[in-house]
């Protein structure tokens, strides 16, 4: 009885803490700025990035934005005293786990679907992630900010989950046995979806084309993302793909584009489709590598006005036409890249609107190594633009076919909206 309300004190303590770090940290650290990297995941990417929260949290005063913490003690008070008096399964309590519940709620409450509350051991695989290498399945997962009904967007070619017959547009309806709508996509991914080497993961899914379920076993092993690839395609037409925006990420990026310029390449195509976004500093970079120096790469302005203005200033810059295709599921950082593109007019937009978020997180450590993740700012197209729940528009509108969109592996002989790019790209003169 003592360890449980030891328990219980411990989780109103929390609440009062919390509450007071939330938002006294985010002045008073150096922010990470994250964007959609809650795919693996913003995570990629919904769209991408993509978690769906709730309720509001109960304010002290009608439109007030403040909690009544004394109030909120009190009522813990009175659920602890219940907890004495009825609960049955007392010693099930696992105080770790209520405690993390206790702050999550508290994030759940602020209605935003990108906020969320890390443990010490989400916060570290969520910081994995974003080196490129984590142990999974190899897919990516895309979550609906309406429905938080999580779907596989992307499939690894190689991966555990193509061995297994996953397919992209595949709705993941149960992890294990366990229901997964309405579970928070990070959630979804670094509890249910990652796990040990060699270990066996039970994944239901729903066939929307089919009506069908359908069970399958994946076995996961270490994933060693390479989010860019390319290749040389006809005179002299140079083809990159994006797929997120990790650590790794600008290097991969810059080595296949001066790998591809010593094949020849006089033109580039640079695919952003189903990028659900991932790291500020790994999209300025490329940013950066692709606008000639000056150059305004984006405007952030945080709640009470602040700017901050990314120029590109690395010296270097492609002279050369370019056509960027972009699709629904092209969020976040992938939106950062494309409207600079477009802005400057260096490259084409080929494809469908994108999925408009254009807002920014804050990833903050808190001092027992968890942390939580916070909406902090708009961010601005060099023309100025706010695409949050807009999108940017294609230059040159193309659906992908629907025979395509049912594939792994996408070949070039289907894929309608690359041929359109490749079209387009050879019209734009130097």
């Amino acid at each position: 009885m003592d360890n449980r309300n030891k328990f219980w004190k411990g989780v109103m303590v929390g609440v009062l803490v919390t509450a007071f770090t939330c938002f006294v940290t985010v002045g008073a650290s150096t922010a990470i700025y994250m964007f959609g990297q809650d795919v693996m995941g913003n995570q990629a990417g919904a769209g991408p990035g993509r978690e769906e929260a709730g309720r509001n949290a109960s304010p002290a005063g009608e439109g007030s934005g403040e909690l009544d913490l004394e109030r909120i003690s009190e009522k813990l008070s009175q659920i602890e005293d219940l907890v004495d008096e009825l609960y049955l399964f007392e010693d099930q309590i696992e105080p770790d786990k209520g405690e993390a519940g206790v702050y999550q709620g508290f994030i759940f409450g602020l209605n935003d679907p990108y906020a969320a509350y890390y443990t010490p051991e989400e916060l570290a695989s969520f910081m994995d992630e974003t080196k490129g290498t984590y142990c999974g399945i190899g897919a990516m997962v895309s979550q609906d900010v309406r429905t938080q009904i999580s779907t596989i967007v992307r499939v690894f070619e190689g991966s555990p989950a193509e061995e297994a017959g996953i397919l992209p547009g595949d709705v993941i309806y149960k992890v294990d046995g366990e229901l997964m709508a309405g579970v928070d996509l990070t959630l979804l991914v670094n509890n249910y979806v990652k796990g040990e080497e060699g270990s066996q993961v039970a994944i239901t899914v729903y066939r929307e084309d089919t009506g069908e379920y359908v069970d399958l076993t994946v076995t996961r092993r270490f994933i060693d993302v390479q989010t860019v690839s390319g290749k040389m395609l006809e005179d002299g037409i140079g083809y990159v793909s994006v797929i997120e925006f990790d650590e790794v990420t600008a290097k991969q990026f810059k080595d296949k584009i001066e790998d591809l310029r010593g094949q020849g390449m006089e033109r580039l195509i640079i695919d952003l489709r189903d990028n659900p976004g991932g790291e500020l500093n790994t999209v300025v970079s490329m940013a950066d590598y692709l606008i000639g120096d000056g150059g305004r790469i984006l405007t952030i302005s945080d709640k009470y006005g602040n700017e901050e203005i990314y120029k590109a200033e690395d010296g270097h810059s492609l002279d050369i036409p370019m056509v960027v295709l972009v699709n629904e599921n092209s969020a976040s950082a992938s939106e950062v890249l494309t409207g600079a593109l477009k802005d400057y007019d260096a490259a084409t937009v080929v494809g469908t609107q994108t999925f408009g978020k254009g807002i920014v997180q804050s990833l903050i450590p808190l001092s027992d190594g968890s942390a939580v993740k916070l909406t902090t700012s708009h961010y601005y197209t060099p023309g100025g633009l706010d695409i949050h729940g807009k999108g940017i528009s294609p230059d040159v509108e193309v659906e992908l076919g629907d025979e395509a969109r049912r594939m792994a592996v996408l070949p070039q002989e289907l894929d309608n909206q690359l041929q359109k790019g490749i079209e387009v790209i050879k019209d734009i003169r130097e």
